[in-house]
């Protein structure tokens, strides 16, 4: 039975789990990155995540001191505006829309978007460039034992692993954050969300667009052009037997759907992947910490994916875990550490986790006279310049940074 030592064990290969190995590899510490499943690099193989991720501002200096924007750059569509469109009214028509421009705030984009797979693909050719980065796919954690001087975790190979800080980046249902009892809140919608991409004949512009009436919002969310045509990412949230519905639909029919849905706005709409549907809940661990393991991304918070906020969130966390890493490395996963750590993060993360709650809740408004407050609302915020700059500022993560 062999024995990995390490200063870090990352329980998780998605997204932050990987990003989290690269941040803290590129620093110096040394990293072994688990995930039960090998990650899918390719948009078309079996298992490939379709959904993509918005890059908030932020985001970017963290990406660049991991090594990972310069990969990830050549791929990424700028978003220059956030497009919010009311359709709320009785026929499925634009009746208030409002452009937010990160000109307003900033010489630079809202953010840049990628497909979750190419993310995947990227990031782990990053880790094989990281001699003191061991990233093993298809092995899992299976049990954990935690001491005032290290966690010993037992995992799926037979190996047994030693490391001075545990991240648990396993998801929503982290069997890390079970394992050491922390308590978690969920809020259930009723709600799935379907995830697919398109090409359409009017360009995107770089125009990231909500749309609103019932169910939740239809958001498109621009891509690098297809050979020429614009494309665009699409996340459809609906009340569970629709989205159930709109999944099983035949190509034609769907298509279809979807021009009713997008108010024609970029004409009609040709699918050009799979449909992926995932749950929609909102979900807060107690704390982010227990002994000698840091919750991140998804086992610490879930939202669902309203204003590009679930992985920047995420970011945020492995950048505070990152600078308190690299304060006092002598106190690496210590519990002075990691109290430091939750008390940092989860006021925030409490407060934008209950604004998406209330956002998603407005956007799954059936009543014609509840859809007419919704638009009265956006009316008001966006009319009023302090206050759309102030939602701006916040919503890119700004406000506690600068």
């Amino acid at each position: 039975m062999s024995r990995i030592d390490t200063d870090i064990l990352i329980s998780g290969g998605g997204v932050a789990g990987l990003t989290a190995a690269a941040a803290f590899g590129t620093a110096g510490f040394s990293v072994t990155c688990v995930d039960p499943q090998a990650p899918v690099t390719e948009a078309g193989a079996p298992g490939s995540d379709l959904r993509t991720t918005a890059f908030l501002q932020p985001a970017r200096s963290f990406l660049a001191e991991a090594g990972l924007w310069e990969r990830l750059a050549p791929h990424a569509a700028p978003l220059q505006v956030m497009r919010i469109v009311d359709a709320g009214g009785k026929e499925p028509e634009p009746r208030v829309v409002k452009d937010f421009n990160a000109a307003d705030i900033s010489d630079e984009p809202f953010g840049w978007n990628l497909p979750n797979w190419l993310l995947r693909r990227e990031m782990v050719a990053r880790l094989q460039e990281l001699p003191n980065v061991r990233f093993l796919p298809g092995v899992a954690t299976e049990r954990v034992l935690t001491r005032s001087s290290a966690a010993h975790v037992s995992l799926s190979d037979g190996s047994r692993c030693a490391a001075r800080l545990l991240i648990a980046a396993d998801g929503r249902h982290s069997p890390m954050r079970e394992a050491l009892g922390i308590p978690v809140k969920t809020l259930r919608y009723g709600q799935k969300a379907l995830a697919f991409s398109v090409t359409h004949p009017i360009p995107h512009g770089n125009v990231s667009t909500e749309i609103h009436r019932s169910g939740g919002p239809f958001t498109l969310v621009p891509l690098p052009d297809l050979q020429g045509t614009p494309r665009s990412a699409i996340v459809w949230m609906e009340r569970g037997p629709e989205a159930l519905r709109l999944k099983n639909l035949p190509v034609a029919d769907f298509e279809a759907e979807m021009l009713t849905r997008s108010c024609g706005l970029f004409g009609p709409l040709t699918l050009v992947t799979e449909r992926s549907i995932w749950p929609m809940i909102s979900q807060i661990a107690e704390r982010f910490h227990g002994e000698r393991t840091a919750l991140v991304a998804e086992a610490a918070h879930a939202v669902p994916p309203i204003g590009a906020q679930g992985l920047n969130m995420s970011l945020g966390d492995l950048r505070v875990l990152l600078d308190l890493a690299r304060a006092a490395p002598e106190r690496l996963g210590d519990a002075d550490m990691l109290a430091r750590y939750t008390r940092s993060r989860h006021p925030e993360v409490k407060l934008r986790v209950t604004g998406i709650d209330a956002l998603n809740r407005a956007s799954m408004m059936g009543a014609q006279g509840l859809r007419d407050l919704r638009a009265g609302m956006l009316n008001t915020l966006y009319s009023v310049a302090p206050a759309r700059k102030a939602l701006m500022r916040a919503g890119m993560g700004m406000a506690t940074r600068n």
